[in-house]
């Protein structure tokens, strides 16, 4: 019998090269996928970090259109004197504004769109604010309707209550 190309070895041995040639396409394949959803994964939260830092940089210029204007960094300063009602607006419209943007960091956070690093920055700033008692007030009412994660991770962070 004569060797011929079209012969049953001759295709076997091609179908098996043809499965091992798919196989590799096929493994291949799903890793270009599994690069491409990281790099996806990379963007959008590099995307998410731009949005929060724009909301930021938008909340803390409010404190430039204050009459009269309020430097952000009297805002941190403990002392800040509240006495007067714009001064007073600004703050608590900043406060408030601002635990709104937590509430988000924090389902930001849950579903895996931001990074670690940039979620316990965030915990200590929110921690900072919520222990601040010149702004108990609103912080209260900004809380109140706050997911119950949140409100736990904030639970024990003031040392002595707040009158």
């Amino acid at each position: 019998m004569k060797n011929h190309i079209f012969s049953m070895s001759t295709i076997n041995r091609f179908s098996q090269l043809a499965q091992i040639v798919g196989v590799i396409s096929l493994i291949a394949s799903l890793i270009f996928v599994g690069l491409e959803l990281r790099q996806s994964h990379k963007i959008a939260l590099a995307a998410q970090q731009q949005e929060r830092a724009a909301l930021i940089t938008e909340v803390i210029g409010s404190f430039s259109d204050a009459n009269p204007p309020i430097s952000f960094l009297d805002f941190l300063d403990e002392t800040i004197d509240l006495s007067d009602p714009n001064t007073k607006a600004t703050a608590e419209t900043y406060i408030y504004r601002i635990w709104m943007i937590y509430e988000n960091d924090y389902l930001q956070h849950k579903l895996g769109l931001m990074d670690e690093g940039v979620w316990q920055a965030k915990i200590a700033a929110m921690r900072h604010i919520y222990a601040r008692c010149q702004y108990s007030e609103v912080t209260k009412f900004a809380t109140s309707y706050a997911s119950q994660g949140l409100l736990d991770l904030l639970e024990g962070t003031r040392a002595t209550p707040c009158p």
